[in-house]
C-alpha cells in the first residue's frame, strides 16, 4: 500500500525526493470495510487521506436526508474536507467508503510539518490542489449546462469505470439526478 503512495510522489514529481521515506514514514494504513463512515458532517476533519484502493464518497445531506454526493474518489486520488481539515471547523460534508478500501492518512500535525519541512511534498500538495479546484469547477460549470442524458453521458466519457462499480442510487446522486430517471435514460443509451 505504501508503495502506491511511493509512486504516486515520484509520478508527480518527475524523481524520487531524498527524503521520501521520511514523507512515507508520516502515513498510517487504515483498512476499511465497505460503508464505514471516516467522516460525519459536523465533526472536525483530522486527516488527509491517499486511496491506496477502493473508492470514497463525498457528500451531503439535505433537509430531507436525501444524499447528495459531491464527489467520487477512487485509486491514487486523496481525500479529505480541505477547509475543516485547514481551519479547523465543522466538516460541512461526509466521506465514507463505497467498496472495502485501503487508505494511507496523515494527519495535520504531521501534514503542517511535512509542508514546513520537506519542499517536494508543498509541491505535490499544489498540484493536488489545483487538479481538485479544476475538477469541482469543470464539473460544476458542465453539469448546470448539460440536460440528465448530457450528464450520464459525460460521466460514460470521462469516468466510464464508476458506471461499472457503482449503484445505479450513487451514479445519480454524483450527477444530481433521480434514480428512476437515470436508470430509465440509461436505459435509452
Amino acid at each position: 500500500m505504501v508503495n502506491k503512495l511511493r509512486q504516486h510522489i515520484i509520478d508527480r514529481l518527475g524523481s524520487t525526493p531524498d527524503n521520501i521515506d521520511d514523507v512515507l514514514a508520516t502515513f498510517h494504513t487504515l483498512k476499511l470495510k465497505r460503508n464505514e463512515v471516516i467522516l460525519k458532517q459536523g465533526e472536525i476533519c483530522k486527516y488527509v487521506y491517499f486511496v491506496a484502493s477502493g473508492c470514497l464518497q463525498v457528500f451531503v445531506y439535505d433537509k430531507e436526508m436525501n444524499e447528495t454526493t459531491r464527489d467520487i474518489i477512487t485509486e491514487n486520488n486523496w481525500c479529505s474536507e480541505l477547509i475543516s481539515f485547514g481551519g479547523q471547523q465543522p466538516a460541512t460534508e461526509n466521506i465514507r467508503t463505497v467498496e472495502p478500501s485501503d487508505l494511507l492518512a496523515i494527519d495535520r500535525q504531521g501534514f503542517q510539518r511535512l509542508m514546513e519541512t520537506v519542499p517536494q511534498f508543498d509541491k505535490v500538495y499544489k498540484q493536488i490542489l489545483e487538479a481538485s479546484y479544476a475538477n469541482s469547477v469543470y464539473r460544476i460549470n458542465t453539469f448546470v449546462s448539460l440536460t440528465a442524458l448530457e450528464r450520464i453521458k459525460w460521466l460514460m466519457e470521462y469516468r466510464p469505470k464508476l458506471m461499472s462499480r457503482l449503484s445505479s442510487k450513487l451514479i445519480a446522486s454524483y450527477l444530481g439526478i433521480s434514480q428512476e430517471t437515470f436508470s430509465r435514460l440509461k436505459g435509452k443509451l
